[in-house]
């Protein structure tokens, strides 16, 4: 389990992921070096990660997520085929091992969707049944953090942390959408969110202060923002599950917001389908989440019918041009 200097480093990164060691010290009244060694250690033990993310309506990029009912023995193999794809994130494994859930990433433009979402998908007799749910609206997930790993922190110390310094304090950001020579820098924050204004110039072939400015200007408008992975395990998170739900079209909204505001929920999202509304439910164990389920969804008669799929497994985590096995991390999906 985290100590409380864990969770409030966490808590601060949630904030601004990016923001320099003195600064989070100066918020958690500790050292820099303090930090930094928190910082280092986990990542290691914890799988903690910060990563540079761009809002995908910005990017012109529609979200599905896919759903694959397959044969047991071939779920880990279909599953890692997934993974390898470039516009995959969130790959899991659920239901016993006889579901795979992921979301692609697609363009939006008419010219790129004449192509089939699944398309490098293996054509097998072990995939049984296929569902593809496009993420209407997202109410909590994205630069949303789920409750209980962002509240440790008091207000005093949120603000030292939202407090920005740059250099040049004459430079106004100013919002600004995606363009094609970003790919470089966005691929550079998917591998790593912490990368400084030297490495990232190397990545991209610009100078540190073009990076500095540019990164300033794509998160002023919110068209890249920062996500932290770490491991719910160590939140005491022992029962993971996808929740997909049927609310009646007029109380979709009120449903989805108060949905948004559980602590349980680290994920929630309208989708098109017979099931219009999913979320995703980090529990202690089954105890916890059966009380979740009876106790406080049971209570919103708006929801029609619920199917509950455990999580096994993450396979992949946010990128989606970054794989890995990172069992257990959570965070939004």
């Amino acid at each position: 389990m985290l100590d409380d200097l864990d969770r409030a480093l966490i808590h601060a990164l949630h904030i601004d992921g990016r923001a320099p060691f003195s600064r989070i010290a100066a918020a958690l009244d500790v050292s820099p070096q303090t930090v930094a060694r928190r910082y280092r250690r986990l990542r290691t033990e914890a799988s903690l990660r910060v990563v540079g993310l761009s809002d995908p309506h910005r990017a012109g990029q529609t979200q599905w997520l896919v759903r694959l009912t397959v044969v047991a023995s071939a779920a880990r193999d279909l599953a890692q085929a997934l993974v390898r794809r470039q516009d995959t994130s969130w790959v899991k494994l659920a239901s016993g091992g006889t579901e795979i859930v992921a979301i692609i990433h697609a363009a939006t433009d008419s010219a790129a969707g004449n192509s089939l979402l699944l398309h490098d998908i293996p054509r097998t007799g072990s995939i049984t049944a296929v569902s593809a749910h496009c993420l209407l609206h997202t109410y909590l997930g994205g630069p949303t953090n789920w409750r209980r790993s962002a509240g440790t922190l008091d207000e005093r110390q949120q603000r030292v942390l939202r407090e920005h310094e740059t250099a040049d304090t004459s430079y106004v950001p100013v919002p600004r959408q995606l363009a094609d020579a970003d790919a470089e820098l966005l691929l550079a924050l998917q591998k790593d969110g912490r990368a400084t204004h030297a490495e990232l110039a190397q990545a991209t072939g610009w100078s540190p202060v073009t990076v500095a400015r540019r990164l300033a200007d794509l998160r002023a408008g919110g068209t890249v923002f920062f996500d932290v992975e770490v491991d719910a395990g160590h939140f005491g998170v022992n029962t993971r599950a996808l929740l997909w739900m049927s609310v009646r079209p007029a109380h979709l909204d009120r449903v989805a917001t108060t949905l948004a505001g559980h602590d349980e929920l680290a994920f929630v999202a309208a989708t098109t389908g017979p099931t219009n509304l999913v979320a995703q439910a980090l529990c202690r164990d089954p105890a916890d989440l059966h009380r979740y389920l009876v106790h406080r969804l049971g209570s919103l008669d708006a929801i029609h019918t619920l199917e509950t799929s455990p999580v096994l497994q993450n396979l992949k985590a946010a990128s989606p041009l970054i794989a890995g096995i990172l069992p257990g991390t959570w965070h939004r999906r």
